[in-house]
C-alpha cells in the first residue's frame, strides 16, 4: 500500500481536472468567451461523467490503495 499523496492512479486525478474544466466553462461564460448555448451543454455532460466515474469506482477496488483510501 502506497500514501496517497504519491498515488499514480488515473482515477484519484480525473475528477478534480472535470471540477476545474466545470468552473472554467462557466467563467468563460461568465466572460462572454463562450456562448451561453456551450456552457448549457457542457455543465451537464461534466456532472453525467462524474457520477458515471464515481459509480465505477465503487464497483472496482483500487489496486493502488486498497484499504487506505476512503474515497474508492
Amino acid at each position: 500500500m502506497q500514501d496517497m499523496k504519491n498515488c499514480n492512479c488515473i482515477h484519484h486525478k480525473v475528477i478534480p481536472f472535470l471540477v476545474v474544466v466545470f468552473g472554467v466553462t462557466f467563467l468563460m461564460g461568465f466572460w462572454e468567451m463562450i456562448n451561453w448555448d456551450v456552457v448549457n451543454i457542457v455543465w451537464p455532460v461534466i456532472i453525467i461523467v462524474i457520477g458515471l466515474m464515481k459509480l465505477v469506482e465503487r464497483m472496482e477496488i483500487c489496486k493502488c490503495c486498497s484499504g487506505i483510501c476512503t474515497y474508492c
